[in-house]
């Protein structure tokens, strides 16, 4: 049966000095060694009152929709009131974004862009713990995440970039690269600042300006890094940021006066995108939905592999899109893998997110919590077989035990539909055909892992799993020199290494 969010909970005693370590059974089951909290102090983060649209450089009141309110899905307190862009919002936006590639951004040399994504990057280095405590305020993931990951790869994803744009005839040989204009920026609620950093950083590089609108529950880094632009010094209007609902979103994928657009979100919306711009010729890059395949032989190392589960689909909630939610295991090593991979989830901490001692955070939003509540009562209704460790769950915020169902078929539904929450669908296999036709057997086509002892395996595997990205003995690994994205409905384009650049550039041809 479906899982809600506990109506109480009950707060563990701190472990006093030399005292022995005591079982936790509040958030986590009773393998859990206990911890006294360690929350992250939010200290360091100023918020203003109110937001407004960043445009030209400058603060900008909207135009007439009022604003919003930005929620921490942890503790459902309101972090501030966030504008609700509109049409003519977009528009002065696209303006100032024109204007600033007309003046002389466009005109600049690589090397003084370079050395703006450069400033761009130390200077997220520098204010690192500010943005991921925020990200973890606004977006509810585990502070650990945000810090180890999130804003570190972010920084790597300038500094990478800032590399680039003086090479741009090097990157092309025997082609003269020029920028595009204006891109139209579209990034989700799930990595707001990576997602960011993966966008605007490739389209400054090839000198274009941008236009960006960030989630809607998940504004608030994208309204900080406006402060990080202002430090480095980037001249008003090359990126402007305007806040909004999916209305917003949609003016500014089909304004005229937009180049580039670049989608990461979901295949319904990316749908609705592809059709937006048909018949114009601004070039689109989407980033779309996935259901990932987990593939696990029985000569996988067993332990490294149940932590590269647990990482691909708890330790952030679920919330990416390649998280691996479809686990296929060989017959053969079911039950081992099974049995550990349970135990591991029982020592899962579930709870504040700013603690740094938890593992699983909260979920986005109460729409998201709704959604995944219904995918996994459906997979009760359909038969899957469900398991969730012990522990009650928080008694405020939007929070989900981590899930496992097994016995699950091809046809149900949490096999088939993307539920970006902390679910995974175990299904088995006996040979590596079967486990190609099976992982392959979903509309969507962005990641994939395999585990197995043997290199020629991984490699057949790789060439017949219909994927944009595979992981071999690893999973939820990224780094920005390889490039990232999907086949079929998980989109088309790439971002992410030097492949991500060629989408920000048009080409004359040979010189």
């Amino acid at each position: 049966m479906a899982t809600k969010p506990s109506k109480t909970a009950t707060a563990a005693p701190a472990t006093t000095r030399n005292a022995p370590p005591k079982t936790r059974r509040g958030s986590a089951g009773p393998n859990q060694w206990e911890y006294a909290p360690a929350p992250e102090s939010t200290k360091i983060v100023h918020l203003r009152e109110r937001y407004e649209h960043y445009i030209g450089g400058e603060w900008t009141k909207p135009s007439a929709k009022g604003y919003f309110d930005t929620v921490s899905p942890s503790s459902l307190e309101v972090l501030a009131k966030v504008a609700q862009g509109s049409a003519k919002d977009v528009d002065r936006a696209v303006a100032a974004a024109r204007a600033a590639f007309d003046g002389d951004w466009s005109r600049r040399s690589g090397a003084e862009r370079g050395r703006f994504l450069f400033r761009i990057a130390r200077i997220l280095q520098e204010r690192a713990r500010e943005f991921a405590v925020l990200e973890t305020m606004d977006g509810g993931k585990a502070i650990k995440e945000s810090r180890d990951i999130d804003v570190p790869l972010a920084a790597a994803h300038f500094f990478y970039y800032a590399g680039w744009a003086d090479k741009l005839e090097y990157a092309f040989p025997g082609r003269r690269a020029r920028p595009l204009g204006v891109a139209a920026q579209v990034i989700p609620w799930n990595f707001p600042l990576l997602m960011l950093a993966w966008k605007v950083a490739p389209a400054l590089a090839a000198g274009n300006t941008v236009v960006l609108k960030p989630a809607e529950t998940t504004p608030l880094t994208a309204l900080l890094f406006c402060e990080v632009l202002e430090q480095a010094g980037l001249p008003a209007g090359v990126v402007n940021i305007v806040t909004g609902d999916g209305t917003t979103g949609a003016a500014l994928v089909e304004h005229p006066g937009v180049d580039k657009v670049a989608f990461t979100g979901s295949t319904a919306v990316g749908k609705r995108i592809a059709r937006a711009v048909a018949g114009t010729d601004k070039k689109v890059t989407l980033e779309l939905g996935g259901k990932a395949a987990n593939i696990v032989f029985d000569d996988a190392p067993i332990d490294a592999a149940v932590e590269g589960i647990v990482n691909g689909i708890f330790f952030n909630q679920g919330h990416v899109c390649c998280a691996g939610s479809r686990l296929f295991v060989q017959e053969s090593a079911f039950d081992a893998v099974i049995a550990k991979l349970k135990r591991r989830m029982d020592t899962l901490r579930v709870g504040d997110p700013l603690d740094k001692n938890t593992d699983v955070g909260a979920i986005n939003s109460n729409a998201q919590l709704q959604r995944i509540t219904e995918l996994v009562a459906a997979g009760s209704a359909e038969g899957a077989e469900i398991w969730q460790p012990s522990g009650e769950l928080p008694a405020r915020g939007y929070y989900f035990k981590p899930t496992i169902f097994t016995g699950v078929s091809q046809s149900h539904r949490i096999a088939q539909e993307e539920i970006f929450g902390p679910v995974l669908s175990v299904l088995t296999f006996r040979t590596p055909d079967e486990a190609i036709e099976k992982a392959n057997n979903t509309p969507y086509g962005l990641s994939a892992g395999v585990w197995t002892d043997k290199g020629s395996r991984i490699l057949s595997m790789v060439d017949r799993l219909r994927a944009g990205v595979v992981w071999a003995n690893t999973f939820n690994r990224f780094d920005p020199t390889s490039p990232f994205g999907g086949y079929k409905e998980s989109g088309y384009g790439r971002e992410g290494g030097l492949h991500g650049l060629a989408p920000y550039l048009n080409f004359d041809g040979r010189r």
